[in-house]
């Protein structure tokens, strides 16, 4: 679903504040670095960021997501087919200044961060008025994690963005990803029955619809598209517990089934939660994550 801004930014319905509608690329790049966190869920760190004398480069943005990857984001410029390769030798660049990176995520957010930096998962996000088939083509050539996102003005006071494709990286090759979640699932609970929801529930979540990535954390399994839209917790003796990007306020709330945790510490992302106990529940929920991914 697109994200729209009117006199504000927004994704999936939520406002936030914004003075105009950009009318070239680098107000949109300053419109998105405003509300990166909420439009692409990730956490600005720095914009315009040198990569030195040597390499004579500037990154538009620099970033974290919400599962610890660092980000590049480009903007691409006209149709200037060199932009993929320039993100590219920015991605080469930011792998070998690993400590660098490491330095300003520990300056601007702290240390904690910095130690869980998810260096196995690096991200590139390109945003343009529009893509080629050419494009497409050259990032799927690729094996690394890229979103190719465009803008649209809808209007005076609406702009929004769509994935126009997305690839995953070597760590999250869709098949591998469901062989490790069976072996994480089973390795941490004794209860078979569990174990074998934990692999339906991923089974579900990836199967959703086309450009979903999962992303393995030690305290929880992220998809997402663009964002986050479900976190699954390591299956406990008697339940699974899977956080989504859904405002519970807006939802019936089943006691034992769903709970709002707006405030309330746990791992991964979202603020509603789903407590998982059986095959039944999964049914009950498969609307839920469908509303999820739409919406991320």
């Amino acid at each position: 679903m697109p994200a729209r801004c009117s006199r504000s930014s927004s994704r999936g319905g939520e406002g936030v504040g914004a003075e105009a509608v950009p009318r070239d690329e680098r107000d949109v790049q300053v419109l998105i670095e405003a509300h990166m966190e909420r439009m692409l869920g990730v956490r600005l760190l720095v914009s315009e960021y040198s990569t030195g004398s040597v390499h004579g480069g500037r990154i538009d943005s620099l970033g974290l997501d919400e599962n610890g990857s660092p980000v590049i984001v480009e903007y691409k410029r006209g149709t200037d087919a060199g932009v993929i390769n320039q993100g590219l030798f920015y991605l080469s660049w930011l792998m070998d200044h690993r400590a660098e990176f490491g330095h300003l995520v520990r300056d601007r957010i702290g240390a904690a961060a910095a130690d869980q930096v998810l260096w196995s998962a690096p991200r590139l996000i390109f945003l343009a008025g529009d893509f080629t088939r050419y494009d497409v083509h050259a990032v799927r050539e690729h094996r690394r994690s890229i979103d190719l996102v465009r803008y649209r003005y809808f209007g005076t006071e609406h702009v929004g963005l769509e994935t126009v494709a997305s690839v995953t990286g070597l760590a999250a090759v869709p098949g591998a990803a469901r062989r490790s979640a069976s072996q994480v699932a089973r390795a941490c609970t004794a209860d078979g029955v569990m174990a074998e929801l934990a692999v339906a529930v991923d089974e579900v979540l990836l199967g959703l619809g086309d450009g979903i990535t999962r992303v393995q954390r030690k305290q929880y399994w992220a998809y997402r598209r663009l964002r986050n839209f479900a976190c699954v917790c390591p299956p406990q003796q008697t339940k699974l517990l899977v956080y989504l990007k859904a405002d519970p306020k807006q939802l019936d709330l089943v006691p034992g089934f769903t709970r709002d945790v707006t405030g309330l510490g746990h791992h991964g992302t979202g603020t509603l939660e789903l407590q998982l106990r059986a095959e039944r529940d999964l049914e009950r929920a498969r609307d839920l994550f469908r509303l999820c991914y739409a919406e991320a």
